[in-house]
């Protein structure tokens, strides 16, 4: 195993992840609160998780890759949906609205 291969992410990084995991885990859980409550959209909420946590979590990057595999029509509507958001974060981190 290489030196760079054992250090840790930057601490930045590490902070990062765990907004994204954490973020991920409460839109999973309004999304499932959704699905009982009809003034929350549990199916959105609940796509919105699994996409968040597909960055950090194996068990929800399958998952995400066995939905798109079952509805091909959706693997387009999720690209563009992520590079909106993408280009949303970056326009965000940059400090500018618009």
């Amino acid at each position: 195993m290489s030196a760079a291969n054992s250090q840790s992410p930057p601490p930045a990084r590490r902070k990062r992840n765990w907004a994204v995991y954490i973020l991920g885990w409460m839109f999973l859980v309004l999304g499932a609160l959704g699905l009982f409550l009809p003034f929350l959209q549990g199916v959105l909420f609940l796509a919105i998780g699994l996409v968040l946590l597909s960055r950090e979590v194996e068990w929800a990057r399958d998952l995400r890759a066995r939905l798109l595999a079952r509805f091909p029509g959706l693997k387009t509507k999720v690209r563009r949906a992520e590079a909106l958001a993408r280009a949303m974060a970056a326009r965000w981190r940059r400090g500018g609205a618009g």
